[in-house]
């Protein structure tokens, strides 16, 4: 293996990229053309443009990857994660190609991609599953009537991929056909294929995953479990290893079938078992056949680079150790930082600000970001991994936390302060957050994001005075009237400025004293360290402390701007996506959270529901149309 070529893009390309250059292999990057200039790119050793801006126009296209192998001289190819990393076809014809597979057999990747087949397999030796069904007669009335067969509540999913896409909860018969027609709908458009199978749900488990390895000489171990059960749309967002749930009793009987399914499937290379465990029964729900996102929870808990073994074991090489020569030290715990806002509704945009924390021992930032980057739509929203590992589960949860509170990323919504909030919360803290963690303690999640007032103020100064052509200005003698928006709340405020950067600001029956200097803010003896970024039209995204925040410079504008008018009678596009469904006319009288429309972005569908009792007056778009943030979908009747 001379020259690998990395079939995938962002931070896994860099991740692969570091270990193979380590290695002394040569590699090569394919990208897209919103990916012309990024990281990836330029940190590979070569690079070959595949053309297109969408997934299937580029990263999915196998013809332009194999064409990029033969123009670089690659002689292997690494997937990465996602894409085409679990397309048995696409592993078949990398090695038809002549080219090495870093990847299981093509035989494995067909029998156990599909849920259906793993799931035979799986009880054909031994490992526990759920009860349900698995055929391939997909007609709605054959699921109707194994529905009745299996019990409520039961869980809808798509046979192929992963991700989280095409599943949907399902507690009572009618609201079987409408999760079928998603799911279904929702795995054609992100997998090709649209089987689904549907098993009995449990309502509060966890979901624990065992990364195993296996080499091309008969040999087969596992690392360890890993806990994933802080998910949002069925996407994990945090992954922590070891388990708060499973005892070394039960990690050794989680190993021990995890073992057994890949050995039943004749498996080689990097693969995850993933199990639902309530209490201390588990059942298999499928195996990735891949590299997971989270593997670098497993590298920090045991000091192996599990991309370097990837590589040996691609290379006939034997594993590197023996399952009694694991080791396994201490408590990690990743999150994933996404571009999405509390609500999990994703974004894109530009990064116009961003910085790492201060990477102390412990700590592992995995991310392809850089001031400048462009967040595109047809990707996946995740922008990094953020990983702390500590001699306990309590350290770590505080050292990740630390990091995600000054890790600075200014341009457009991210999740990092939700993340901070959700390792804060006492039921992670107390290891006791399952799979409905978020469902149940999202709302007291978010509502503890609300942002203290000085905070604002920090952030409103910063953005009104920040410019160093206004700290560089004679000091006014006069208030300063400004009216600056942030969510729904207007701030209506007199500022005076005083000498050497002092500022008296009033605001309502309240008066404090604030201090500006670079890259900071005091308020009332308080100092806020801030960072700001202007997005145009008088619009700001402003971090202060740990709080970011959206602000809207209203000074100069029309006092209407600040009530409700137009706004209240409009439907306006949160993101840029496709517009796949339409369930309303003009005419349509819809209560509030009735769904409207439907929205297909960054590879998941996402409905759009009324916002109150409303009468459709007219609709801007059509279904199968692009549509970009802020443009009019809809307008209701007054």
């Amino acid at each position: 293996m001379k020259r690998l070529l990395i079939a995938n893009r962002g931070e896994i390309a860099r991740r692969v990229i570091r270990t193979a250059h380590a290695m002394g292999i040569d590699t090569v990057a394919v990208f897209s053309e919103p990916d012309a200039s990024a990281l990836h790119v330029r940190e590979a050793s070569s690079a070959f443009a595949l053309g297109g801006a969408a997934s299937s126009d580029s990263y999915l296209r196998v013809d332009r990857l194999l064409d990029a192998a033969l123009a670089t001289g690659a002689d292997a190819v690494h997937p990465g994660y996602g894409f085409l990393s679990e397309n048995a076809d696409f592993a078949q014809a990398v090695i038809d190609a002549g080219l090495t597979w870093v990847g299981p057999p093509p035989s494995a990747i067909h029998a156990l991609g599909s849920k259906s087949a793993a799931k035979a397999l799986a009880e054909a030796h031994g490992v526990p599953c759920l009860p349900g069904y698995f055929g391939s007669d997909q007609r709605e009335e054959t699921f109707v009537a194994e529905a009745g067969r299996v019990g409520f509540p039961l869980m809808v999913k798509a046979v192929a991929g992963g991700g989280g896409r095409g599943m949907r909860l399902v507690t009572e018969a009618a609201q079987l056909l409408p999760a079928l027609q998603g799911a279904r709908s929702e795995a054609l458009a992100g997998f090709a294929n649209g089987d689904l199978l549907i098993e009995r749900a449990l309502l509060h488990p966890r979901h624990v995953e065992v990364q195993v390895f296996a080499d091309a000489h008969g040999n087969c171990i596992h690392l360890g479990e890993r806990d994933c059960s802080v998910q949002r749309r069925h996407q994990k967002i945090v992954e922590e290893s070891p388990s708060p749930a499973v005892s070394p009793a039960l990690r050794e009987e989680l190993g021990r079938c995890a073992v057994a399914l890949a050995q039943a499937a004749g498996y080689v290379g990097a693969g995850t078992v993933e199990f639902l465990l309530e209490g201390d029964h588990f059942y298999l729900m499928e195996m990735n056949t891949r590299l997971q996102v989270e593997h670098p929870v497993t590298e920090a808990l045991t000091g192996l680079d599990l991309v370097e073994w990837q590589l040996r074991i691609a290379r006939g090489e034997p594993l590197p150790l023996t399952q009694d020569q694991v080791q396994r030290n201490g408590h990690a715990i990743e999150v994933r930082l996404c571009a999405e806002d509390e609500h999990h509704t994703p974004h894109t945009g530009r990064v116009h600000r961003f910085a790492e924390p201060p990477m102390t021992p412990g700590l592992r930032f995995d991310h392809a970001l850089e001031t400048g980057s462009e967040v595109t739509p047809h990707y996946d929203a995740m922008l990094g991994k953020l990983i702390a590992h500590a001699p306990t589960r309590a350290e770590a949860i505080e050292r990740l936390a630390h990091a995600l509170d000054h890790t600075l990323l200014l341009g457009l919504p991210t999740n990092r302060a939700f993340l901070a909030a959700c390792l804060r919360h006492p039921a992670f803290h107390e290891g006791a957050a399952l799979i409905p963690f978020l469902a149940e303690q999202g709302d007291a999640i978010r509502a503890s994001l609300m942002h203290p007032l000085d905070a604002v103020l920090a952030g409103v100064l910063a953005a009104a005075f920040g410019a160093p052509a206004a700290t560089t200005a004679l000091p006014c003698p006069f208030p300063r009237p400004l009216r600056w928006q942030h969510e729904d709340q207007i701030l209506d405020m007199a500022v005076q400025e005083l000498a050497q950067g002092a500022l008296r600001v009033t605001l309502g029956e309240r008066t404090v004293q604030a201090r500006m200097s670079p890259g900071r803010v005091v308020i009332d003896g308080t100092t806020w360290p801030v960072a700001t970024a202007s997005l145009g039209a008088g619009r700001w995204q402003v971090q202060a402390g740990s709080h970011t925040m959206a602000l809207t410079d209203l000074s100069l504008a029309p006092r209407e701007r600040a009530g409700g008018g137009s706004a209240a009678r409009e439907l306006r596009a949160p993101f840029n996506g496709k517009l796949i469904a339409v369930h309303a006319a003009p005419g349509s009288y819809l209560f509030k959270g009735a769904p409207l429309l439907v929205i297909e972005s960054m590879k998941l569908e996402h409905t759009l529901a009324a916002p109150r009792d409303l009468t459709v007056e007219n609709l801007s778009v059509l279904v199968g149309q692009q549509v970009a943030p802020g443009q009019l979908l809809v307008t209701f009747a007054p």
